[in-house]
């Protein structure tokens, strides 16, 4: 019997693949260090933790309404006005299961067969792979490592069709950690309104930008770019809640109502003990959001100037997230420890084969020639990786 056409055409997620494996072989006891999942390595707050405690023995354990409760979609109005700058009724906010599931109800609602969905490469994995199970056409465009991996309004402009309908903004950026800066966002906005395009702005790492910089929403700007912005965001990468998989999307009403219809059919509702601990990660104190950011800023730091004092490898130094995308180029068409590397992926096998490091291959994200790090891990296991990527090169 023939499976569905369409699904059979998706790739699994090679960060999850990466994650997976390096797993099963520190079950198997083996001394590996994997540096491919994005998630923080941090415990949930504590205060959180204790908001879903509190909820389970008050009972807070049937469904809600389909798109959240009301509580949570204040709280995340009053989030977006606070931090953002922006205004929302609750009637534009949908709470879903993670900002994947965000993402995949934002695609459902706005495309049709064959609408053009513009996608930035290096681009996170899951972007083409969700346009696609939407009936989307993904349209990538390149962008260059001298240009901080980042797209200008004149080929955003140039890559418009007909047929486009959205373009994807990831700002912090994961894979590259690129963070686009409030002038480069007003072009970008004035084209979209222009020709009268969806922006899907993925904020999910607006809270962890380094250096001093400031996240700036497109959304903020005007009404014009407001009304066609769907922002996707939630508490996975900010408040080390990852597991707890709650992500939100905010849109004008006319969108957000068929996501949610969607959404109760799909899933019912988010989970009611994780909606209580969002809460108080939106009502209660950052302190530790902000203690978190300064760790990784830590981190991106020492893992930057330690891959530059490599030969053969190199990278930018990200504004944001808790990525780093190495420049594998000059190894390219050389051999190591008797094997031709002739792609990111070739790389990434034989160095988790010989030195025990996970990575993940820039393949993935639409960029040969880079692979990507993510030092959201210990500096014991930064350390240790990039002391065995020197020793596997020499």
């Amino acid at each position: 019997m023939e499976l569905s056409r369409k699904a059979v055409k998706i790739s699994a997620s090679p960060t999850l693949a990466i994650d997976a494996k390096f797993k099963a072989m520190k079950a198997d006891g083996i001394d590996v260090v994997g540096f491919g999942c994005g998630e923080p390595d941090f415990d949930t707050p504590e205060n959180i933790n204790i908001a879903a405690i509190a909820a389970i023995n008050e009972g807070q354990t049937k469904y809600t309404p389909a798109s959240g409760t009301l509580a949570l979609k204040k709280a995340i109005c009053e989030k977006l006005k606070r931090d953002n700058g922006l205004d929302y009724g609750t009637d534009c906010i949908v709470v879903s299961n993670g900002a994947k599931h965000s993402l995949i109800n934002t695609f459902n609602a706005v495309l049709n067969p064959g609408d053009e969905v513009i996608v930035p490469a290096p681009y996170w994995v899951s972007y083409t792979e969700m346009v696609k199970m939407a009936d989307g056409v993904p349209v990538v465009i390149e962008t260059r490592e001298e240009d901080d991996f980042k797209f200008t309004a004149k080929q955003l402009k140039d890559a418009i069709t007909s047929k486009t309908k959205a373009l994807i903004l990831n700002s912090p950026s994961n894979p590259t950690g690129m963070v686009y800066s409030e002038a480069e966002l007003r072009a970008i906005a004035e084209v979209i309104v222009d020709h009268d395009i969806f922006v899907v702005a993925d904020e999910i790492y607006e809270k962890l930008i380094y250096d001093g910089k400031k996240h700036v929403s497109i959304a903020s700007f005007n009404e014009e770019i407001k009304k066609r912005t769907i922002i996707i965001n939630g508490v996975s990468k900010s408040y080390a809640m990852t597991g707890w998989r709650i992500g939100f999307t905010a849109a004008v009403p006319e969108i957000t109502k068929v996501m949610a219809n969607m959404q109760s059919h799909a899933a019912s509702n988010p989970s009611s003990i994780s909606q209580a601990a969002a809460l108080e990660a939106y009502n209660g104190t950052q302190d530790t959001v902000e203690e978190m950011r300064k760790v990784f800023e830590e981190r991106r730091n020492y893992m930057v100037e330690r891959i530059n004092s490599i030969e053969g490898v190199s990278c930018r130094k990200p504004e944001g997230a808790f990525y780093v995308m190495m420049n594998i180029k000059d190894i390219l068409g050389k051999e190591f420890h008797g094997r031709m590397i002739n792609t990111s992926d070739d790389f990434c096998e034989l160095l988790l084969e010989k030195s025990l490091v996970a990575l993940v291959p820039g393949s993935g994200f639409g960029a040969e020639g880079f692979v990507r790090w993510s030092y959201a891990t210990s500096m014991e296991n930064i350390k240790k990786g990039l002391d065995r990527l020197e020793e596997f090169l020499k």
